[in-house]
Parts: structure tokens; sequence; C-alpha cells
């Protein structure tokens, strides 16, 4: 018999979240219930459910679409069955948001989203030449707030004002909110901000960030790993910033899928049977 592919559990659907082959998530729980949540699904983007029909055109044909409500019941599988009859491969979030809360799994602060991503894609502008901070703050952006968002590299001086300019967001620069804080990184403020710090495997991923970028390479062992990996694909990119930072996503892909299945695991010789 072949197996289900209408339902994804949350804890599947969070398993593929953070990798680049994550699905496009939809979130269809009505206008009052979603602007009054405190929380949204990461990646996710809010679908009215009233004229869902013809809301859909942003969607990937060629990427499976997850679709989730309030409980998973009437409104995901509306949603998914109409999306399904178009054509696309739409699956319905098991349990719903209420699932995924009794799973213990994490919410984008939806408040902070709206405060700095209010429309898609949304617009966000750094320092060029990036190495670490500003490599793994674009990961964090796109795994976990907005898949399409997208990302200027200026120069230093010039952050504050093509901001100005263009609305975009400013990171990782002085006198921005989305920046350091002491001794923490902005990585550290983004996963504060937007909600997410109490992941154990992004907090540790972060203490790695915070070590390699802020030269205490003695917070965690992995820290002088990514600051020589980082700084040898620096050298090899030069000013192909973009380039850099989707070459730099499969190291921060690689780290979290570390730190959620494989952080305790040891490799040593002569090798042992599996």
């Amino acid at each position: 018999m072949l197996a289900s592919h209408f339902f994804i559990s949350p804890q599947d659907l969070w398993s593929s979240i953070g990798t680049a082959r994550a699905p496009q998530i939809v979130d269809v729980r009505r206008r009052e219930a979603y602007e009054s949540a405190q929380g949204v699904l990461p990646a996710s983007a809010w679908l009215d459910p009233a004229s869902a029909d013809g809301s859909t055109e942003a969607l990937d044909r060629r990427r499976t679409v997850v679709v989730a409500c309030e409980f998973g019941h009437q409104l995901s599988q509306m949603t998914a069955a109409d999306l399904r009859a178009r054509g696309f491969e739409a699956r319905v979030l098991e349990g719903g948001y209420a699932a995924w809360a009794a799973a213990g799994l994490p919410l984008v602060d939806r408040a902070a989203l709206a405060r700095f991503a209010p429309q898609r894609p949304s617009l966000w502008v750094t320092r060029r030449r990036p190495k670490i901070d500003r490599i793994a703050c674009p990961w964090l952006i796109r795994r976990f707030l907005d898949p399409q968002a997208r990302i200027l590299f200026v120069d230093p001086p010039e952050v504050a004002g093509v901001a100005a300019a263009s609305g975009a967001v400013p990171f990782d620069i002085e006198g921005v909110e989305l920046s350091h804080e002491g001794s923490l990184c902005s990585f550290d403020t983004m996963l504060r901000i937007f909600g997410l710090g109490s992941d154990p495997n992004l907090a540790r991923l972060a203490l790695i960030v915070r070590g390699a970028d802020t030269a205490r390479l003695d917070l965690a062992p992995e820290a002088a790993g990514l600051l020589a990996v980082s700084l040898g694909l620096s050298a090899l990119a030069g000013d192909d910033d973009h380039g850099l930072i989707e070459r730099g996503f499969a190291v921060y892909d690689a780290l979290f899928a570390w730190a959620r299945f494989a952080g305790d695991e040891r490799h040593g010789w002569p090798a042992k049977a599996a």
C-alpha cells in the first residue's frame, strides 16, 4: 500500500525547515486568528483563506506546498485539495498549529516579523564582503523568516542611506537594532528578536557563530573551523557577495543539521563496525 502524502507531521516539517529542501509553507488561519496570534510557522507566508484561489500565483509548482490552519481541519484541507486539483503537490500540516505547539516546536514572533518584514519579498541591507555574521544572518532570514528575502551588500558608509532610500532593513552595522549587543553578535540578536533563541539547536549554532565572529574560539570547539572555512570562502569569492552567501548557506545548513541530528556522533581510528 502506498504511504499517504496528504498529511505531514509537525516533526517531519520541522526537520525540513532550515534546509534547502524545505517546502513552501502557507498559513491559512482566518485573518482574525492570524493577527491575534503571537507566533507563526518558520518560513511561512499567510494566505487569506477567503481568497486563496486567486492568491497562489507566487507559489512555485516545482516545490511541495504545506498548508497549515489552527487544527488541520477545514481551512487547510480545503486549500490543499484546491492546490492539488491545480497540479501542486500539496500537503496538510497534521493537527495544524495546535499540534505544532503541543510538540514544543519553534514559532517566529509574529509582531517582530510584521515590523521588519511586512511585505514579501522583504528587503535587507548590510556591509559588503561578508565573512561570518553577514552570512549567518541572511541564512537565518531566508531559512526561517522569508525564503524570498532580498539581501543588498553595499559599502559600510552607504548602509544607512540605502536603507532610508529603499526601505531595506539594515543589519550587522553599528547604530541599528539588528546588530551586536555587548558580547553577542547580530545572529544572537536576530534569534532573540524573532523568538527563535529557545530552540536548542539554533542556540548551539549561535554559540559557534559568536565564537567565530567575535574572536572567542573558546566558546565552542567548532568555532575555529567555522572561522577558517568562512575566511577561505571569502578569499575565493572576492567581490561576489551573493555567490559567497549561496556557498556559505551550505555550511550553515550542514552545521544546523549536525546540531540537530549528528552532534553526539564521534569518529576514531581504527574504525569500528557500525
